[in-house]
């Protein structure tokens, strides 16, 4: 008798951890980067639900593979849902690459290091990878031609095909801003714009609360003369 054996009786599921025990960030310089990148990158594409932005997030590109990974300082996947992922997994997202990568340099990384990133977003089908070390103010970026990435001469003043994002470097630091001209700006930055807001939204109902009581006082006054103030 010929005995029948499952699939996952033979051979051992294969997992893809959620981490790669690295740290998201070695300062606290890169790790403001990647966050206002990343979170400025949210807030652009709020309202497209087809739109992906991750931070940190292991990709895997190859089924079967769970050496084969690399978790980008933030990326942008085109055509795939927003939610809740403990890594991308390609193969479970219709095969689509991230389209868009972004790494922010630290002083511990190694040119070995960021070569090897370069060409395993080249091999698995990156389109923009942008390089940025805040340390040195520098910003390399990469556009897939051909079949290959390559360097975005001049980067000064690009906007990248994909987000439609403007890349500004100044004397000191870099700027980026959106299709609609309106700068990145950090999480306090946008905590402070949300606060004026909720200050001039105050002054304004105070304001219409204020005329509107010395409204009532006037028609009120009217009407002790004997006038009706509809008629008037």
């Amino acid at each position: 008798m010929v005995q029948q054996f499952s699939p996952d009786s033979t051979q051992t599921k294969i997992k893809y951890p959620d981490s790669d025990g690295q740290p998201m960030a070695d300062n606290t310089l890169q790790f403001q980067w990647i966050v206002t990148i990343k979170e400025n990158l949210e807030l652009l594409f709020a309202n497209d639900e087809n739109v992906f932005v991750a931070g940190d997030l292991l990709w895997y590109p190859l089924e079967g593979d769970n050496k084969t990974r690399r978790a980008p300082d933030a990326m942008v996947a085109f055509g795939r849902p927003k939610g809740y992922r403990g890594s991308y997994q390609q193969w479970l997202e219709d095969n689509i690459a991230p389209q868009v990568v972004f790494e922010i340099l630290s002083p511990g990384n190694r040119l070995t290091e960021m070569e090897l990133k370069r060409r395993f977003y080249e091999h698995h089908g990156v389109e923009e990878y942008y390089l940025y070390n805040p340390n040195e103010n520098d910003l390399v970026g990469w556009q897939r031609r051909d079949g290959a990435l390559e360097v975005i001469q001049p980067i000064q003043n690009w906007q990248s095909p994909r987000l439609g994002i403007r890349f500004e470097l100044e004397e000191e630091t870099m700027k980026i801003f959106t299709p609609g001209g309106k700068p990145f700006v950090s999480f306090q930055e946008l905590d402070q714009q949300r606060k004026l807001a909720e200050e001039n939204l105050q002054t304004e109902q105070l304001m219409r609360q204020d005329a509107e009581d010395k409204l009532a006082k006037l028609q009120a006054k009217m009407r002790s003369l004997g006038l009706d103030p509809d008629e008037i």
